[in-house]
């Protein structure tokens, strides 16, 4: 547009300056080689304008003849690399397609078309070829000849990376994304497999390293980085509570201060400042937590702050935290545990049955069996509270990737994944049972009584006589028919019987119950015998 523009604006000019010459009318003199030319001055105007056009147009034929071979070459370069292009973008959609043979077709013509030099994108295509005919080896020979590439050294990594996850080598994997990482942390495969083989070897400084750079570059958000922080500051502090406790406590805090509902980071971080005697911050820290999630080691370490308290301090103690978090079955729990140490088997058991009916659990039902035995000694009640723990839902525990565990872990022990371990009921089977209404009394069933079998009372016993073809025969005919055969009762029968044979007592008349309404005789006279029957 700017130029339409600016070329109409040189038009006008022209005409201006051609209308203002016609309208001031004169003469101009030439003298040339003893003759004198005298012209208009819109003459000499024009002739000037046309001898300037003339100059131009001869110029630029001229430097077109000059630079022809230079655009002839060109243009067949030009073309010849669209041609490239365009045979490497079709082999590129092969190889995503998996299409291996259109792409290894593809990655001949490009490479004849343009040189590998000026295009990486051809090594990268020559490497999924080689990926999608199954030469796994020349894959990794084209990768690791990216490497001497630094814009295709990244690229070269990452197939590298994958193809030892293929092979199941994790210390290569490992080697290939820590190198990635160095280079380039804003690369999430990199990072995160760096970040579990830092936290594998429990080097949690190199790890925080590295999720600094990650949130640096903005690669996780401030919430994600904090957390991950959060479990890497606890499991430093958790490895240094030992041997420094100082550092242990710096750690501890400050995943405390990004992760005040960490119950882990507050444990760690009481523990250590108990251990200091600083057991007013350290209860804080507790409080806190308990008010955001309510956990057991929580109650447990808040209660035994003081190693000299006695059993009603540490009564109160987990009185006063059941008041920050009511109406939650841990709460009850803790108090319920602090007074059957203290002997208080009431409220003990009030609170067990509270958090009972707040959340069935096995934990709960064990708990009030112990104060029942402590109680009472009634062993039946006792086994009747532990079958209902039997069937009950199992208590919350740590969890990562089908393990479970008692206490709290930074990595998982299966697949090595950062912060993998979360506070909840294990899964025990697919559908669990509904007992939820197995404290309240039974409402009384009525008995349904299914019809019994006619018992046809016959006389008879099992002749042991040799088999013929035609009693064979008989038989047969008697089982399509569907009728029994008796042999009666002949004196030969009874001179057959061994003499050491067992006496066979004969079969007692099963007495009928109160409420057994008995067989309809015209249903038994319905019912058709059968030969073989299993009741």
């Amino acid at each position: 547009m700017i130029r339409i523009l600016a070329f109409l604006a040189v038009v006008f000019a022209l005409g201006l300056g051609f209308a203002w010459l016609a309208d001031r009318p004169g003469e101009m003199l030439v003298t040339f080689n003893g003759y004198q030319y005298q012209v208009s001055l819109m003459v000499a105007a024009v002739a000037v304008v046309a001898v300037v056009a003339a100059v131009m147009i001869v110029w630029w034929l001229v430097k077109a003849l000059w630079n022809s071979p230079y655009t002839i070459s060109r243009y067949f370069r030009v073309r010849r690399r669209d041609r490239g292009y365009q045979a490497l973008s079709t082999g590129m959609i092969a190889a995503g397609a998996g299409d291996g043979a259109l792409a290894r077709k593809k990655t001949k013509e490009a490479a004849k078309l343009i040189r590998s030099d000026q295009e990486p994108l051809i090594q990268l295509l020559d490497a999924q070829a080689s990926l999608l005919e199954g030469d796994h080896e020349g894959a990794r020979e084209k990768f690791e000849t990216m490497l001497d590439d630094p814009e295709m050294r990244l690229l070269g990594l990452r197939g590298l990376y994958l193809e030892a996850e293929r092979l199941g080598d994790r210390n290569a994997a490992r080697h290939y994304a820590g190198r990635a990482a160095a280079v380039a942390p804003q690369l999430a495969w990199a990072a995160e497999s760096t970040l579990e083989d830092l936290t594998g070897r429990g080097d949690w400084d190199g790890a925080l390293k590295l999720v600094d750079a990650q949130k640096s570059t903005r690669q996780i958000e401030r919430d994600a980085a904090n957390r991950r922080r959060a479990v890497l500051l606890t499991a430093k502090a958790q490895a240094l509570i030992d041997s420094d406790a100082n550092a242990a406590r710096a750690a501890a805090l400050e995943a405390n201060r990004l992760r005040p509902d960490f119950a882990p980071a507050a444990v760690v971080a009481a523990k250590l400042l108990f251990r200091q005697n600083d057991v007013r911050k350290g209860s804080k820290i507790l409080e806190a937590a308990w008010k955001a999630e309510p956990h057991p080691e929580i109650a447990e370490l808040y209660s035994h702050a003081r190693p000299g308290d006695a059993v009603l301090d540490r009564l109160n103690r987990a009185k006063k935290l059941q008041e920050l978090k009511k109406n939650h079955a841990e709460s009850s729990l803790a108090v319920a545990r602090a007074a059957l140490d203290a002997q208080e088997f009431s409220t003990a058991r009030r609170e067990a049955e509270a958090a009972i009916r707040i959340d069935r659990r096995v934990g709960a039902y064990l708990l009030l069996a112990d104060i029942e035995e402590a109680e009472t000694a009634d062993q039946g009640k006792v086994r009747q509270l532990l079958s209902k723990a039997v069937r009950a839902p199992r208590d919350p525990a740590w969890v990562a990737d089908g393990v479970v565990s008692e206490r709290w872990a930074p990595i998982s022990p299966i697949t090595g994944r950062l912060d993998a371990f979360e506070w909840r009921a294990p899964i025990e089977r697919l559908g669990q049972l509904i007992d939820g209404h197995e404290d309240t009394p039974e409402a009384p069933v009525p008995a349904i009584a299914a019809p019994a079998r006619p018992v046809q009372e016959r006389a008879g016993t099992i002749e042991h006589t040799a088999e013929t073809p035609g009693t064979a025969t008989e038989e047969k005919t008697d089982d399509r028919a569907g009728e029994d055969h008796v042999t009666p009762i002949t004196a030969a029968a009874f001179a057959q019987v061994p003499e050491d044979a067992e006496a066979v007592e004969p079969a007692q008349e099963l007495t009928r119950l109160p409420d057994d309404p008995g067989v309809d005789p015209d249903d038994a006279a319905d019912k058709s015998t059968r030969r073989f029957r299993l009741f």
